[in-house]
């Protein structure tokens, strides 16, 4: 017998059953489902609404329940409609009438919209905790390198000379908003929808503030119909692990392309590394191929939550149960790719030669060219008309910048002199660059210890 079943005459046809149900997927909020019964038993017997002696053996009931779950000696019914009412229906088999009274000042509606804040609220401090542990390693990779010069690029193609260190920080920078974005998130979304009730509230006598304070949030939401219509704790949250995905993805492009014969840039280590069923001599960056693709999955999910929410009355509609399954789906597949890809990248061998092998070519010191030429009086733009001429007369002759003659700089200008090849070298094009936030090594180590400063106050929050 359905807990509601009071007002219809016929039984459920079993494939609505099957449609309407829930419990596949949302059992795995039982803790928060116990945990919001235990605060809102609590209230109820301290605001008189259930006897002390009621309030307490629903509280000693619902313990007892979860410690079964959790040991392996209750399983959950395929049958109940949901975990809520599985729950309640198993709570009222141990303790009898007492276990009725469980539902009393409240709802499906503001009970589900409690479990997935609870719910949330941990998948954000796991997800930070992840992201954390990817920026040490980060910092470790980032501080080995900080000197070693590569390639930085623009359209795909060699701009100017950086070094890999301060292309790590890059990403740095983004998974520090990354957990900037959701602390802002886990803060916002941190209020108690108990207590709205089905979408009005409650006649009864109940204390919000106090349910709120026993859960752990900073107060009870404002209003009651916003209460539980309200999911956009979850369609920010995936935003936000979409911007996490978007960051990895992108990482893991790179990773793709520096592992190819054309870059050599990185080699994978073989545990994060998949061979060929045919082709004996790959070594495929399957891991990163992975994250790359992954992300799409969790855009959709983000997509499929806005799609359903776009159009909803308030307050609550049957919608809105297809929350759960697109943010249980993103979490899954956001804590999956982190946990590899640090892993993956500490043990990434980097290959420093083939760095500056490319960097030595692709006249990446240009721009320091005409920049020796600005500086000793120059136009730029005509400075820069000089060095463009200077890489036409390289490519028709097969050199470099470095390679060229005196003479043959002056041929251009007859402002060159011999410090132009220290000039347009290239630890002198990369340290050179003292702009704040540049890739010189003064600049990277500002960035390092700005970075260090950041995780060093993560771990005592």
């Amino acid at each position: 017998m359905k807990l509601w079943a009071g007002r219809f005459s016929k039984e459920t046809d079993s494939r609505v059953n099957d449609f309407n149900s829930s419990i596949s997927f949302d059992a795995r909020m039982y803790r928060e489902d116990i945990r919001g019964s235990i605060a809102h038993a609590t209230m109820l017997g301290e605001q008189g609404i259930l006897t002390t002696e009621e309030s307490a053996q629903i509280r000693e009931g619902l313990k007892g329940i979860l410690a079964d779950i959790e040991s392996g000696t209750l399983s959950f019914d395929p049958e109940a409609e949901d975990i809520h009412m599985f729950i309640e229906a198993e709570l009222t088999k141990r303790v009898g009438d007492a276990g009725k009274r469980l539902h009393t000042a409240r709802s499906r509606n503001d009970q589900v919209a409690l479990d997935v804040r609870l719910y949330l609220r941990e998948a954000i401090a796991e997800v930070r905790s992840q992201v954390v542990s990817l920026l040490q390693e980060l910092y470790k990779q980032a501080g080995k390198y900080k000197t070693t010069i590569m390639p930085g690029y623009t359209h795909l193609q060699r701009a100017q000379p950086i070094t890999f260190g301060h292309h790590l920080l890059a990403y740095a920078q983004m998974f520090m908003r990354d957990d900037s974005r959701l602390h802002d998130c886990a803060v916002r979304m941190n209020e108690c929808p108990l207590g709205s009730g089905a979408l009005a509230g409650t006649t009864h006598p109940i204390n919000r503030a106090r349910t709120a304070e026993l859960l752990g949030f900073s107060a009870p939401t404002a209003n009651s119909l916003d209460g539980v219509a309200d999911r956009d704790a979850c369609i920010e949250f995936l935003s936000a692990l979409s911007m996490v995905m978007m960051h990895l993805s992108r990482f893991s492009e790179e990773i793709i392309l520096w592992c190819s014969s054309e870059f050599k840039f990185v080699e994978l280590d073989d545990a994060y590394a998949t061979g060929s069923s045919i082709m004996p001599q790959k070594k495929n960056p399957d891991v990163a191929e992975l994250v790359r693709g992954k992300t799409g999955r969790v855009y959709g999910d983000l997509m499929g939550l806005l799609t359903v929410m776009k159009g909803l009355p308030l307050a609550y509609n049957k919608d809105m149960q297809e929350d759960k399954e697109a943010v249980f789906d993103a979490v899954d597949t956001a804590k999956l790719c982190l946990t590899t890809f640090a892993p993956m990248l500490a043990t990434m061998r980097v290959l420093p030669d083939h760095m500056r092998k490319a960097a030595s070519s692709g006249f990446i010191n240009a721009t320091d060219c005409a920049d020796y030429l600005a500086k000793k009086g120059i136009p730029f733009r005509d400075a820069y008309k000089i060095t463009g001429q200077l890489v036409a007369h390289c490519l028709a002759e097969n050199k470099t910048l470095e390679t060229l003659s005196l003479a043959e700089f002056k041929q251009y200008s007859p402002i060159f002199e011999e410090d132009v090849y220290h000039a347009i070298a290239l630890d002198t094009c990369v340290n050179g660059r003292v702009s704040a936030g540049g890739p010189g090594l003064s600049s990277v180590e500002v960035q390092l210890q700005a970075l260090h400063t950041f995780l060093k106050e993560r771990s005592q929050s």
